[in-house]
């Protein structure tokens, strides 16, 4: 494809060069340039890509689209200046590409909590209602069943571009995405047409970021603002912002909820540890999930059903065979012990709270409640403290203990997690920096009937320490301690 032809939708201030040459590839990561290649060069949060543009060019760069023009230019090379190539990006790589998501009908997700499970509950029903259908998320990418490794909860324009690409190619008729607020803010679904949008809700996370909840807010906000008006835009009427969030749609707006009026509500009849007995607008439904906060996931799964166009009933149906995604809210039994364990995602301070809530909604006073928890390096310190006053407001018992300490000591996070902490609170916690230890611990002090939660890592394998990535399973190391035990 001609750099012309790659330029329409962006408004170059410069060019140095010819516009006509022909661009095989294009790429933020100069390390991945080949002959023929377009680069572009991206002011990041780590480092600055205009810095690479002369790697970019050794290694057989046609073109070179920044910000600033280079002092210094190889003849041959043709280079474009744009006010902002992170939003010059998508829409390159969205004509690049063959303007995939115009081809199938591509919903995103976002919000704090729920993303990964509303979006692989929609890939999952829809594949079992029979349509051929892509996944883009936090714990794994699909194409029609085939697994891709996920590396961000909404990879660059590039990368995802060319997904859904592949996607298309495949003949898949929906794709379902999360949308990060990082991935909005910085432009990663720019140039992308979406059929929908979904709204889960809004807690603190990603300060490290962002700097201030309004503008983490906001960053949500404008996934909405931005949807085309033959969209539709649901939204969760239980959270506080979530008709903020849709305010200034132009797509149709729909609202979920389990306490108000709303387009689609629920309520949940009984509660165990297999799952939940709802009604659904009306028609009750069995379905294999526990928690308030699932009846809402599954509700704007419900909502987004009947927005693509597919019936209450057919909807329900399936919606009684779908399971909890790996590491949400997920039970691990120990026969030998007597007690259940759960491994869940939880990282927030609502998360560790919905979660520990769906735990005493099944046990209902007839057991204890051991929790396992940390708080991740390198980012917001401001919820450290506040994980901590939640894990010991609903258990009998907290070890607080790493989790993935990146570039910090784990014992200085479980410090800042303890300072939120009063000395009748101290009383019911323990902590132990060696995560595997923390869970065996938590193991030995469970009764019959107990529930031990071990939150924050979920479907994650891994414990990344000092920049590396150390093997490491939540489910695994129960399942072990279970055993012996």
């Amino acid at each position: 494809m001609r750099l012309s032809e790659l330029l329409k939708n962006v408004e170059p201030q410069a060019i140095a060069g010819d516009a006509e040459v022909e661009i095989t590839g294009v790429n933020i990561d100069s390390r991945r340039i080949a002959p023929g290649h377009l680069f572009v060069a991206i002011k990041g949060t780590q480092t600055d890509g205009h810095v690479y543009i002369g790697k970019a060019v050794e290694l057989g760069a046609a073109a070179v689209l920044c910000e600033e023009m280079p002092e210094e230019r190889k003849e041959g090379v043709t280079y474009v200046t744009v006010e902002s190539t992170e939003a010059a990006v998508g829409p390159v790589a969205t004509l690049f590409y063959g303007d995939p998501s115009s081809r199938l009908k591509l919903v995103g997700v976002t919000g704090t909590n729920g993303k990964t499970t509303i979006a692989t509950l929609l890939y999952n029903m829809f594949r079992k209602m029979g349509h051929r259908c892509g996944l883009l998320s936090t714990v794994c990418n699909y194409i029609e069943g085939e697994p891709i490794a996920a590396s961000h909860t909404t990879p660059d324009p590039i990368e995802l571009n060319s997904l859904l690409a592949r996607m298309v190619e495949a003949g898949c008729e929906y794709a379902f995405m999360e949308c990060s607020s990082h991935a909005v803010a910085q432009q990663r679904i720019g140039g992308l047409r979406f059929a929908g949008g979904l709204f889960t809700n809004l807690t603190r996370d990603h300060l490290d970021y962002h700097k201030t909840f309004e503008n983490y807010r906001d960053a949500k906000k404008a996934f909405f603002d931005s949807l085309p008006k033959e969209a539709f835009a649901i939204t969760n009427a239980d959270d506080k912002n979530g008709m903020v969030m849709v305010q200034n749609t132009r797509a149709t707006v729909k609202t979920y909820s389990t306490r108000t009026l709303a387009d689609f509500k629920a309520r949940i009849i009984e509660c165990h540890f297999e799952g939940m007995y709802l009604e659904i607008d009306g028609r009750e439904v069995g379905v294999q999930f526990i928690g308030k906060f699932n009846v809402s996931n599954l509700l704007a799964v419900y909502g987004a059903a009947i927005m693509l166009g597919k019936q209450p009933e057919d909807i329900l149906v399936v919606l009684s065979t779908l399971r909890s995604v790996s590491g949400r809210l997920e039970p691990i039994r120990s026969e030998k012990g007597g007690y259940t364990a759960i491994v869940d995602y939880a990282h927030t301070p609502d998360a560790l709270e919905n979660v520990l809530s769906a735990i005493h909604e099944v046990l209902d006073g007839k057991g204890r409640v051991i929790t396992v928890c940390g708080a991740g390096g390198n980012r917001d310190k401001g919820k450290r403290p506040l994980m901590a006053q939640e894990a010991v407001k609903q258990s009998d018992l907290v070890v607080i203990t790493s989790d993935n300490p990146r570039f910090e000591k784990p014992q200085d996070i479980i410090s800042d997690m303890l300072a939120g902490l009063n000395a009748q609170q101290m009383k019911k916690v323990m902590t132990n920096a060696d995560r595997r230890e923390a869970i065996r611990t938590a193991c030995m002090m469970a009764r019959k009937g107990d529930v031990i939660l071990v939150a924050g890592k979920g479907h994650e394998d891994y414990q990344e320490i000092e920049g590396v990535k150390h093997h490491f399973d939540d489910k695994e190391e129960l399942v072990r301690m279970m055993t012996e035990g």
